[in-house]
């Protein structure tokens, strides 16, 4: 093999001798690379890998970022639970005053009631409801049955219970029923729901 000129054999050496220096230098300021032969990646300090538990729970707790999310948090939290909490009774309020208004549209319909009952209680004066009380049962339902509804009941709400009861019993069943539901105070009319 024919050697290389002296003159072509310097640049190679000196590309040589340039890239040892090199590695060398490498190698000496990177310890790292040499020993596993990888680049150097930036390591996270090790100090706390190295420290006891004590000292690692002085100098940063391992929760402090959960604490401080929480710490950030917590306003907005207690805004959304106040604001829920706000609908919470807005509702439970709109829920009493529409039951409130219930109440009192049925407290308005007994004392209209009580007002039709004392009225025709009192339509029926005792010298009237004297006359029923001594006439013959028979009779006495013939006559109360064409009378109307509330006058009739009237005249039956005032006898003694044995009187009216032997007048409905001389009714027509369906006669008899519908003054008794009046005498009850649930006219047909006025049906509670």
């Amino acid at each position: 093999m024919p050697s290389a000129a002296p003159s072509q054999r310097l640049p190679a050496r000196s590309c040589r001798a340039r890239t040892a220096f090199s590695v060398a230098a490498v190698l000496l300021v990177c310890p790292a690379f040499a020993q596993d032969g990888r680049a150097l990646v930036k390591e996270k300090p090790k100090a706390a890998a190295n420290k006891t538990p004590e000292k690692v729970a002085v100098d940063k707790p391992p929760d402090a970022d959960a604490s401080r999310f929480c710490a950030n948090a917590a306003p907005s939290i207690a805004e959304a639970r106040i604001a829920w909490q706000t609908r919470q009774l807005s509702e439970l309020d709109a829920q009493v005053k529409q039951r409130l208004a219930d109440l009192e549209k049925a407290e308005a319909s007994v004392k209209e009631w009580v007002a039709k009952r004392d009225t025709s209680l009192k339509a029926a004066s005792d010298d009237l409801v004297a006359i029923y009380a001594k006439m013959q049962p028979e009779t006495a339902a013939t006559q109360i049955a064409a009378m109307d509804d509330q006058m009739a009941a009237a005249i039956l709400g005032k006898l003694k219970p044995g009187a009216a009861g032997a007048i409905l019993n001389e009714m027509e069943a369906d006669r008899a029923s519908k003054l008794a539901v009046v005498l009850a105070g649930t006219a047909s009319g006025e049906k509670k729901s």
